[in-house]
C-alpha cells in the first residue's frame, strides 16, 4: 500500500456521499467510515460497502470509546456524510480539537425548528412556526395563522412526510402519518413542525466553508407542478449564471444563516425561498448536496462542493487565497426529474430515444430500470430518472427543458398493472 497523505474520517458514508470521499482519495488520503448508528437505516441499506475503506467504526453510543478508535487513525478531519451524521462529527471533531463547527449549534443543524429559531434570533428572516405535539394545538394554529401551511417531520430529509395544507383538518391529519411512519433514516416521529407556507421562487445555496470563510460552488432554482396529488413537487434545477441580479441577495443571505448556525467547515446545502420580503430559509443541510449536482456544477463551472471541501480540511490556505475569486459559468445546466404517474411495473420508457436527441442533452441516470417495479413520484425518494442539460446557450437549455416536461407524461412510461 502506498503512502498517504494521511487519514479523513466520514461520518454516515453512504452512498448520496461517497463522491465527497473519493475526492479525498483523490488527493491522497485514506478514507475511515464512522456509523453513528449501530444498524443501517433501511434507506440506506444495500448502498455502501464497509470494507471499501480503510477502516468502518460502529458508533453504539460511547463516544469516549468511538473518539478512540477514530484517534488512532489520526485523522486530519472528521465531517458529516449526511445529515444523519452531523451531530456525532461535530461532537468527534470537537472531542479531537479537529477542524470543527463545535458541539453549541448541532441540534440546529438537524432540528428544523430549533433551526429556524436560530437565525430569527440573530435577527435574519425566518418563517412564522411552531413546534406540534397536540392536535388541538396544530388545529388552534393554523386557524389563527390562516392561510396555507406546512407541517413536516423534525429531524428528516429528502422532503420526505412534507406536507402542504389548507385547512386545519389537512394539517391534524399530515401530522398524524407523521407521527405513524418513521424518518428516513430510521428514526421515530415524536413531533412535527409547522410553519407558514412561503410564496415565491425556491432556490438551492451549496456553499463550502473554511475558518468561517465561505464559498458559494454552485446556485440552483427549482422548478415545481402540482401533480399526483403532491403540491409544489420539485421537478427540476436551473443552474442560476452569475449575472443574475438576485445571486449576490441569496449568497449574503445564506452566508449569514451560516455564521448564525455557527457553520465554519465543510460543506452545506441551503434552500431558500426568494419571497415578495426577500430571502427566507427553507432549511439547511450541513452536508454535501445530493442529486449529483457536483458534477452538474463542474460541467458549468469547473468548480463544485467536492474540490472545495477537499481544500477546507487538507488545504486551508489555498481555499482562504481563492474564496474570494470571481464565479463564472462557461455552460448552462439544468437537471430534470420526470414524474411516474403511478406505481406498477416498469417495462419501458418509450421516448429516451427523443430526450437523447434534444440539442442540451448531456447526461441520464436511471434510478428505476425496465423490468423493476416503479412508484408514483411523490417525493425525492420516489424519482424515476435524473436528465442533465447543458449548452453555452442558456435558451437552448431551457427550451429542452421545457420540451422534457412536454414529453413527461403518462405516455412516457410504459407501467403493466
Amino acid at each position: 500500500m502506498g503512502v498517504t497523505r494521511g487519514v479523513v474520517v466520514i461520518v454516515d458514508l453512504y452512498a448520496p456521499s461517497k463522491q465527497v470521499a473519493m475526492a479525498f482519495v483523490a488527493d491522497g488520503f485514506d478514507v475511515v467510515r464512522v456509523q453513528s448508528t449501530a444498524e443501517v437505516p433501511q434507506f440506506y441499506l444495500g448502498s455502501f460497502d464497509a470494507d471499501e475503506w480503510a477502516d468502518n467504526i460502529v458508533h453504539t453510543g460511547d463516544l469516549a470509546e468511538t473518539a478512540a478508535a477514530v484517534a488512532k487513525h489520526e485523522p486530519v478531519a472528521v465531517l458529516a456524510g449526511g445529515e444523519l451524521g452531523v451531530e456525532l462529527a461535530d461532537r468527534l471533531s470537537e472531542t479531537l480539537g479537529l477542524p470543527t463547527n463545535g458541539t453549541a449549534h448541532s441540534v440546529a443543524r438537524r432540528d428544523k425548528f430549533v433551526q429556524i429559531e436560530t437565525i430569527k434570533a440573530a435577527g435574519l428572516r425566518g418563517a412564522r412556526q411552531t413546534l406540534v405535539t397536540a392536535e388541538a394545538a396544530l388545529a388552534d394554529w393554523h386557524r389563527s395563522l390562516g392561510g396555507r401551511v406546512v407541517v413536516k417531520p423534525l429531524r428528516s430529509a429528502a422532503n420526505d412526510g412534507v406536507s402542504v395544507c389548507d385547512t386545519p383538518d389537512e394539517s391534524v391529519a399530515a401530522y398524524r402519518r407523521i407521527l405513524a411512519a418513521t424518518t428516513i433514516f430510521s428514526e421515530a416521529n415524536t413531533a412535527a413542525v409547522v410553519q407558514e407556507y412561503l410564496v415565491g421562487g425556491e432556490y438551492v445555496v451549496n456553499t463550502v466553508s473554511c475558518r468561517g470563510r465561505h464559498r458559494a460552488t454552485d446556485l440552483w432554482k427549482y422548478s415545481k407542478m402540482s401533480v399526483n396529488g403532491v403540491r409544489d413537487r420539485i421537478t427540476g434545477g436551473h443552474l442560476v449564471p452569475a449575472d443574475s441580479p438576485l445571486r449576490q441577495q441569496l449568497v449574503d443571505y445564506a452566508c449569514a444563516v451560516l455564521d448564525a448556525l455557527g457553520i465554519q467547515f465543510g460543506p452545506a446545502h441551503l434552500e431558500i425561498m426568494m419571497t415578495a420580503d426577500g430571502p427566507c430559509l427553507v432549511e439547511v443541510g450541513a452536508r454535501i448536496c445530493g442529486a449529483n449536482k457536483a458534477y452538474y456544477a463542474n460541467l458549468a463551472a469547473n468548480e463544485s462542493q467536492l474540490e472545495w471541501t477537499v481544500d477546507a480540511y487538507a488545504h486551508p490556505e489555498r481555499f482562504l487565497a481563492t474564496c474570494d475569486r470571481p464565479y463564472v459559468v462557461e455552460r448552462h445546466v439544468a437537471i430534470s426529474w420526470p414524474t411516474s404517474p403511478r406505481p406498477g411495473t416498469l417495462r419501458s420508457y418509450p421516448l429516451l430515444d427523443d430526450v437523447r436527441a434534444l440539442e442540451s442533452f448531456n447526461n441520464l441516470e436511471l434510478y428505476i430500470e425496465p423490468g423493476s417495479s416503479v412508484p408514483q413520484t411523490v417525493d425525492d425518494s420516489t424519482k424515476s430518472m435524473a436528465i442533465g442539460l447543458a449548452h453555452p446557450v442558456e435558451e437552448v437549455v431551457n427550451r429542452d427543458f421545457n420540451t422534457v416536461c412536454y414529453l413527461d407524461g403518462p405516455g412516457f412510461y410504459d407501467i403493466a398493472e
